[in-house]
């Protein structure tokens, strides 16, 4: 079976069911999916950063991938703030534990904060756009924007990509297939605004399809750099065809709160 396939087969398999989660799933139930999703990409995000051992800091990471989006669901964003900090703290204090006369290391606790923020932190913008207004549209509006520039991007890069975009950090991407993303974005957020986001200006819809495009392979190419400082080609295997958790979430991880704050600061809607 070619990964070509194998795309389309776990397409057909995972849209429908996460389409029933956001349009009937409740707050309590899509928040559930999310606290789902980010302990299964922060287990693959330990795996590739930490060899053998650090169950210590694994086991925080866990934790912390619970308690940011559980704080995301009260919907204030002072209380997940708090629970960064607190974190924060509490990792460094934990981190002293481990030391002794003979070995400092400031590396695996760089390595936590990092994650912890990166995976949970940025995913749990997920929760908080729900809920607002219209909050399950916008959650629509990410996916649209995402995946109609993924499928561009990958059809583009195909037919005519021979520029090699970042070749030490993402082989396969060409500028070619770069910009076919940029143009598939585009449209499918116009598209989505005249259907189903009316209230907000077309203008918008076509910056979000562009910048929030740029932002998505940003969120690609940054997760292809710890991959390969990892020395791993995919983060596991759990996606028929797209490789783990983290390979198909890379993108989202920062398109999601760049389009919170987009709209939290740029429009009305």
């Amino acid at each position: 079976m070619t990964p070509h396939i194998k795309r389309w087969i776990s397409g057909v398999i995972a849209v429908p069911i996460l389409f029933a989660i956001i349009f009937y799933g409740s707050e309590v139930v899509f928040s559930a999916f999310i606290i789902i999703v980010i302990l299964g990409a922060v287990i693959e995000y330990n795996r590739m950063v930490f060899n053998g051992g650090f169950v210590r800091e694994k086991l925080q990471a866990l934790i912390i991938a619970i308690l940011i989006p559980l704080a995301a669901f009260s919907g204030d964003l002072r209380i997940v703030l708090a629970v960064i900090a607190f974190s924060m703290l509490a990792v460094f204090s934990l981190s002293l534990l481990g030391m002794n006369d003979h070995s400092i290391d400031a590396v695996s606790v760089s390595k936590l904060v990092f994650g912890f923020i990166y995976i949970p932190f940025m995913l749990s913008h997920f929760i908080l756009l729900r809920h607002s207004d219209d909050g399950m549209m916008w959650i629509f509006f990410i996916l649209v924007l995402a995946f109609s520039g993924d499928i561009a991007a990958f059809y583009v890069g195909r037919s005519v990509g021979k520029r090699k975009l970042m070749p030490l950090v993402s082989p396969g991407k060409t500028v070619e297939g770069t910009a076919g993303l940029l143009i598939g974005s585009v449209i499918g957020c116009v598209l989505f605004q005249q259907f189903f986001l009316p209230r907000l200006p077309v203008f918008h819809a076509a910056a979000l399809g562009l910048s929030g495009g740029i932002m998505g392979q940003l969120g690609d190419l940054c997760e292809s750099v710890i991959k390969r400082a990892s020395g791993v080609k995919d983060s596991g295997s759990l996606v028929l065809g797209h490789g783990g958790l983290l390979d198909r979430l890379d993108c989202l991880i920062f398109i999601a709160p760049y389009v919170y704050y987009y709209r939290l600061f740029l429009t009305a809607s």
